[in-house]
Order: C-alpha cells, then sequence, then structure tokens
C-alpha cells in the first residue's frame, strides 16, 4: 500500500479522473429515477452531477472530481480516501498502477519470518487480542500466520491454487500499527478461516475480526477484506456459489457507509453489525465477562 508523499500524489492524480456515478453507487448512494444522470440522493442531501463537477443542493457546497466527492461524504482523510478509491477501482480500467511507470509498482514482497518473534506474537494475539490458542495454533503451524523480524503478525492472502498474493500486518509491539506487505493483490485473494463446512460467510474488516468472529460464531466462516471495501474482486464468486453472505464491518460511521454500499451492489449480502465497535471488541468483552464470572464461582 502506498505510504510516501509522491506515491499518494501520484495515485491521487490517477483517481482524481474516476467517474462520479460509479463513486456514488460504491458509497451506497442512490440515482434519481427521473433523472438518473444527473442527480442523486446521498446521506448528506440531493447531489447533481455535471461531468466532473458536483452540487450539493442541501448543504449548499460543491466541488471537482472523485476525491472531492468522496471527502464530502464520509469522514475520511485525504489519505484514506485516495486509498479507498484505488482499491474500490482496482479491478476497473482505472486501474491505477497500469498508469504508473513500473518503478512506481511495488514489487510483491513479504517480509521474512522470524522464529524468535513467535512468543511476542503468541502473547499478543492470545493474551491481549483474547483469541483462542486453538484457532492461532494451527494457523502457526500451517505457515498462515507467522513473525516477521519486527514482531509484527503476518496474515498471509491466499488466491486461487492458495497461491499468496498478500499479507496483512500487524503490530505487536507498544507501536500499534496495521498495513499491508509490499505489492499485496487484495483483488485477487484474502484472509479466511473457518473450522468446517458452511454456508454461512461474515465479511470483516481485519484478519483480527475474522479470527474474532470465528472464536465467537464457530460454525460460521470469517473472511477478511483487508479494510473497508464494498466492492472486494473476488465478492462476486461468493455469491455465485449461493453462500449467505453478511457484512460484518465496524460498527461506526464508516463500516456503515462502506456496508450499504455493499448491500446496494449485491442485495444478496445483509449487514451484520458487532455489538461493540469490531468483533475483537466483542470477543475481549465476552472473555472479561467469562473471567470475572470464573473468580466469583472460586472458592
Amino acid at each position: 500500500m502506498p505510504g510516501s508523499f509522491e506515491e499518494i500524489g501520484r495515485m491521487a492524480a490517477v483517481v482524481r479522473t474516476v467517474d462520479l456515478a460509479p463513486v456514488l453507487q460504491r458509497l451506497g448512494c442512490t440515482a434519481d429515477r427521473a433523472d438518473n444522470k444527473a442527480k442523486w440522493h446521498t446521506p448528506r442531501g440531493v447531489i447533481s452531477v455535471t461531468g466532473v463537477k458536483f452540487m450539493n443542493w442541501t448543504t449548499g457546497t460543491g466541488g471537482g472530481g472523485a476525491i472531492d466527492l468522496v471527502l464530502h461524504l464520509t469522514p475520511w482523510d485525504f489519505k484514506t480516501v485516495v486509498r479507498w478509491l484505488s482499491d474500490a477501482f482496482a479491478s476497473h480500467s482505472l486501474h491505477v498502477t497500469d498508469y504508473f511507470p513500473s518503478s512506481a509498482r511495488p514489487a510483491f514482497s513479504l517480509p521474512p519470518r522470524h522464529e524468535g518473534a513467535l512468543p511476542r506474537l503468541r502473547r499478543y494475539l492470545i493474551q491481549e487480542r483474547c483469541l483462542p490458542c486453538s484457532l492461532i495454533e494451527p494457523l502457526i503451524q500451517s505457515g498462515r500466520l507467522y513473525a516477521d523480524g519486527k514482531a509484527n503478525a503476518v496474515f498471509l492472502l491466499l488466491g486461487k491454487g492458495k497461491t499468496v498474493v498478500g499479507a496483512e500486518l500487524r503490530g505487536t509491539t507498544s507501536v500499534k500499527w496495521h498495513g499491508m506487505a509490499p505489492g499485496s493483490r487484495k483483488d485477487r485473494g484474502c484472509f479466511s478461516v473457518c473450522l468446517s463446512p458452511t454456508r454461512t460467510v461474515v465479511l470483516c474488516e481485519s484478519a483480527i475480526d475474522a479470527l474474532s468472529c470465528l472464536a465467537l460464531h464457530k460454525d460460521w466462516m470469517a473472511v477478511s477484506t483487508s479494510g473497508a471495501h464494498p466492492n472486494p474482486a473476488w465478492l462476486p464468486t461468493l455469491i455465485g456459489k449461493g453462500f449467505n453472505l453478511f457484512c460484518g464491518f465496524d460498527s461506526d460511521a464508516t463500516g456503515d457507509s462502506i456496508a450499504q454500499g455493499m448491500m446496494h451492489l449485491y442485495p444478496q449480502v445483509r449487514r451484520l453489525r458487532p455489538s461493540r465497535h469490531d468483533w475483537n471488541d466483542v470477543l475481549k468483552a465476552e472473555s472479561a465477562t467469562s473471567f470475572t464470572s470464573a473468580d466469583k464461582e472460586d472458592p
């Protein structure tokens, strides 16, 4: 995922030119039936679109380009908007890497494994995140989860034929952060977990949330979208297989907005809102309750 000022600038120059209509659709906005090319109903009011320009007649504000439009309709900052547009339209003709020189395209590179950091990884996931050892250990043994030299948790994204196409990275030390391995292709694969065959699939925003969801609901499959995205490239494949699909994104404005966009594109998908901010918060709360109850029962 691009992070430098120069890379964000190059990406912004491309995604700014994305047509506004599909952007509005992906954000869950509805085209007016009488004027479906120029008038849209959005959470912030009625917007009219003329070429690259838009005008919100409810708020009396407007702008130009896809970036301005998303900034207007969401609480996201500039970098988040640029990255969201890049991911949301990665499978379309406006694939941003097609516009960059080859030197600007990061090659896929996984961080090297560091066995010495595994104790820290286990402590973080099992003790701090309250994830069951019974879920973590099989992933470590299979190689789908490992620790790198900085003690980051590395969750592998698998594509066709179980090919590794990317990785989610999660900091486990006092410096809390998350990101993707350079060159990861979220449009080609994902991190998913299940314990047995099932027809119920819950889409989550991260690998840790997917594991938390599975820990809470062991008869489901949980899939990470590696960030809140309304239209993962692999989602139509799941829909085509007839799964009962739920969007389990975070219980916040961003999660609700992206979930709305996903359900607008795919009416088969239903919203499943975590009772707390995310699935890991739900898991930690339940773990704390169980621990307190067990203490009270001790003689």
